[in-house]
């Protein structure tokens, strides 16, 4: 089976919930931007959103879904799961911990299920694109399928 039919751990957990989904390919080089990506698929940057795992201080690895053309407010996502403070998990624990490596971390079918936080802006588009488990691979589903799959909650994460 080629690469660009593999399926990855997201893709299995929308097919198995009969989720409704499109993939889409693209070419992956040295730029793992979500821009770089919405440029080659000729999708909005506001439809994309990438997958962001940060450390709380006390509560530890969480999952923020923002749109690519934002970044994330620390001290919104950190108020989002009850903390004080929040980092960016350190690179090395992200494919130990999600299973997926950077430029294809998909918010569904991490290896450990983590709380997660959908940016509220999504609720403005009927489908939005996040990473479908690698790089080049991205899924196209609707915030409340996202939701659904990956028990995400909403909240105000961006700057």
């Amino acid at each position: 089976m080629g690469r660009a039919l593999e399926k990855t751990n997201a893709v299995r957990l929308a097919e198995s919930q009969g989720v409704s989904f499109t993939l889409l390919s693209y070419s992956v080089d040295e730029d793992l931007s979500a821009a770089h990506a919405a440029r080659l698929l000729n999708i909005d940057l506001d439809r994309i959103f990438k997958t962001i795992l940060v450390v709380g201080e006390r509560k530890g690895p969480f999952v923020c879904v923002i749109p690519g053309s934002c970044e994330i407010d620390f001290k919104k996502a950190a108020a989002a799961i009850g903390d004080k403070s929040c980092a960016l998990l350190p690179l090395k624990e992200l494919e130990p911990l999600t299973g997926y490596q950077r430029g294809g971390c998909s918010p569904l079918g991490m290896k450990k299920k983590l709380t997660t936080f959908l940016d509220e802006t999504s609720s403005l588009f009927d489908l939005i694109s996040v990473s479908a488990g690698r790089r080049g691979l991205q899924m196209l589903l609707s915030p409340g399928d996202l939701i659904a799959l990956s028990g995400a909650s909403l909240a105000d994460l961006i700057r």
